[in-house]
């Protein structure tokens, strides 16, 4: 079996297949926008509400990382505090 494409049918059909992924990726980069501004939504909601901002955003960082990871930094971090007479 021959292949009976000629070079622009071939150019075409990778044209079209990285047209697909191009539009792709710009509706998610949408989404993500649509996400980012429903976040910022949520904080300024927050923020009237009285809450502290910037400790719940620690808060926010702090369940993302490992519960072992958090204790180890904890323990270090009241190490150094002794050291240094903060406790």
């Amino acid at each position: 079996m021959s292949d009976t494409t000629t070079p622009d049918e071939k150019y075409d059909v990778t044209g079209q297949e990285l047209r697909q992924f191009i539009e792709r990726v710009e509706r998610l980069e949408q989404e993500k926008q649509e996400i980012a501004d429903q976040v910022k939504e949520v904080f300024a909601e927050i923020k009237a509400r009285g809450f502290d901002v910037k400790a719940i955003r620690a808060i926010l960082r702090e369940r993302k990382q490992d519960p072992e990871s958090v204790a180890e930094q904890e323990a270090v971090i009241d190490m150094y505090k002794a050291a240094l007479g903060m406790k």
